[in-house]
């Protein structure tokens, strides 16, 4: 008991990414640009897809979603984030609400990559299928399949923050990174941590592995049907729906998978921190961009809106 109240009571800190206040101000400035500017876009993704009445199709839906997603993914990460910035790695967070961010950021990543494997089921559909698309992604069925990544999202979360944070803590509180990531964590604990370690990357590789098997399966059959089309236009329409889809998915699960798939990763935490800006910063800003510059109809209600403003 009085360990568990020693525990209780541990602050941890996150470790600053320089020592000269100048260029911490410098990184403050650009994680908080690429924070607005992740906000921005993604809002204006889920905004115009709710206005304008012909993008209201499961393919849109989805796609809305991931940008709402995606915002309070990167929120989960960002304030505490900044605030660290700006006070020198001096900004304190609590156990409470070190897991508290940790299991958000899971939360969210977890029924992120469940979704972008819902979107590869969606275009599965729509190309192999085009005469039953609207029979078989049904509105219900496409909002059930949204809750689902929610839910399992979450059922990935509980159990694996749980687990980590009944570790004692009970030394170093400096966690080298920006955010309570769960390797940096573990690094901190003061017992054995080879069996959470295991489990972390088994469950890690079963929920990427999955889903990735899943879009990998889909565009296979993707592929196969595109390439019987007779037209080269055709066949340019139908990959261009996908083609931004699979950028995000490269983007989403390789930084992932570097993370906590690569068993190097464990031994460089400042690979892992370096890693971690592109899919907390970098890669929100990026999921707009590649779908509004690859996508005509999306572009098309972004224009109409600017008109209208």
């Amino acid at each position: 008991m009085e360990e568990i109240n020693k525990t209780a009571k541990i602050q941890f800190f996150f470790r600053p990414f320089s020592a000269d206040p100048k260029v911490q101000v410098m990184i403050f400035v650009a994680f908080l640009v690429m924070y607005l500017t992740s906000l921005g876009g993604n809002a204006t993704i889920a905004v115009i897809v709710q206005i304008n009445h012909a993008l209201h199709t499961p393919m849109y839906f989805f796609l809305a979603n991931l940008a709402v997603l995606e915002i309070f993914y990167t929120s989960s990460i960002a304030p505490l984030a900044l605030a660290n910035l700006l006070s020198m790695g001096k900004t304190p967070v609590s156990i409470a609400g070190c897991g508290t961010q940790m299991f958000f950021f899971v939360f969210l990543g977890g029924a992120d990559c469940v979704l972008l494997a819902i979107m590869a089921y969606d275009r599965f559909i729509a190309i192999c299928f085009p005469l039953r698309y609207t029979l078989i992604m049904s509105w219900p069925w496409c909002v059930e399949l949204m809750a689902g990544s929610l839910v399992l999202g979450f059922l990935l979360s509980l159990p694996l923050t749980i687990l980590i944070f009944r570790l004692p803590f009970c030394h170093s509180n400096e966690i080298y990174h920006f955010y309570c990531d769960m390797p940096a964590v573990m690094r901190l604990a003061c017992a054995d941590t080879h069996v959470h370690k295991a489990v972390l990357y088994v469950i890690s590789f079963i929920v990427l592995s999955i889903p990735l098997s899943l879009i990998s399966i889909s565009y296979v059959f993707i592929i196969a049907a595109v390439l019987r089309i007779p037209s080269a236009e055709g066949r340019y329409q139908a990959f261009s729906t996908c083609s931004s889809h699979l950028l995000v998915v490269f983007l989403q699960y390789g930084c992932t998978s570097l993370i906590y798939l690569s068993p190097r990763s464990s031994d460089s935490p400042e690979m892992g921190r370096v890693v971690s800006v592109v899919y907390t910063f970098i890669t929100p800003i990026l999921n707009p961009l590649i779908y509004s510059m690859r996508n005509k109809k999306l572009k098309d209600a972004l224009r109409k809106a600017l008109r209208k403003v």
